[in-house]
């Protein structure tokens, strides 16, 4: 496997790559949703019931977020590095809502879950970064009568950010990998078989096979951070990341 084989690459990346570096996941034993209600501070409906306890849910990731202790992992380095050696077109979709791809020096990402570090303004839908605490008193600048900020994040009934590029991109893909992602979450889940549909490649790489396991060509189960470099190092054999 090499990249002179493909043109047009699409990866797609989950909570399990953010969780190597240390990061909360929802859907896990002893996850986020064990400790909070996903109807509490994940929709619309519990945002406006009660928006101090949803700030106050965002705010205490925030602040883990920017904590010394998180930083991007080898799988997220290697992503970088893949992106800057192939020549064709990439795009990197990740369902995250964390900024380690970029700081790993990623830049054709789309956070189609929104991002923590940034706000945005719900009328005009204007986004500007956000590295402190947020309160129902933060007001945008962008409307004539000022509304109140809302986290920058894709809550469950709303619909994913940048499907339009994804989409694109997935119906011209050759080669699609998925890592760290569950399978359970639409309309991520289908994207293996948008690819699949015009003849790309599919691998996954999960730390156990996900429920979509068989709809793949191919399937590396371990973690992101040995088996990613090495999945790369395949596709740059002048390289090695592992």
């Amino acid at each position: 496997m090499s990249l002179n084989q493909y043109k047009r690459i699409v990866v797609l990346t989950g909570a399990g790559v953010s969780a190597e570096s240390g990061i909360n996941t929802f859907r896990d034993k002893n996850g986020l949703w064990e400790k909070y209600r996903l109807e509490d501070v994940a929709t619309l409906a519990g945002y406006k019931k009660d928006p101090t306890l949803v700030h106050d849910f965002y705010n205490k990731r925030r602040s883990d977020f920017c904590s010394e202790d998180i930083e991007p992992n080898a799988a997220h380095y290697a992503l970088a590095e893949l992106e800057k050696e192939f020549n064709g077109e990439f795009l990197l979709v990740t369902q995250n809502i964390d900024d380690l791809h970029e700081q790993a020096g990623s830049k054709n990402v789309i956070h189609m879950h929104g991002e923590l570090l940034k706000a945005r303004c719900p009328n005009t839908n204007q986004v500007i970064t956000w590295m402190n605490d947020m309160d129902i008193n933060d007001l945008c600048h962008c409307c004539q009568y000022p509304s109140n900020l809302r986290p920058h994040i894709v809550w469950f009934g709303e619909m994913p950010l940048g499907l339009d590029i994804i989409y694109h991109h997935l119906s011209q893909a050759d080669l699609f990998i998925a890592i760290g992602t569950s399978g359970t979450v639409y309309p991520a889940a289908g994207f293996v078989e948008e690819a699949k549909s015009v003849g790309a490649y599919s691998i996954e790489v999960n730390l156990e096979g996900s429920e979509i396991q068989s709809h793949f060509d191919k399937i590396q189960l371990g973690k992101a951070t040995e088996i990613v470099p090495r999945l790369v190092s395949a596709l740059l054999p002048t390289k090695s990341l592992a």
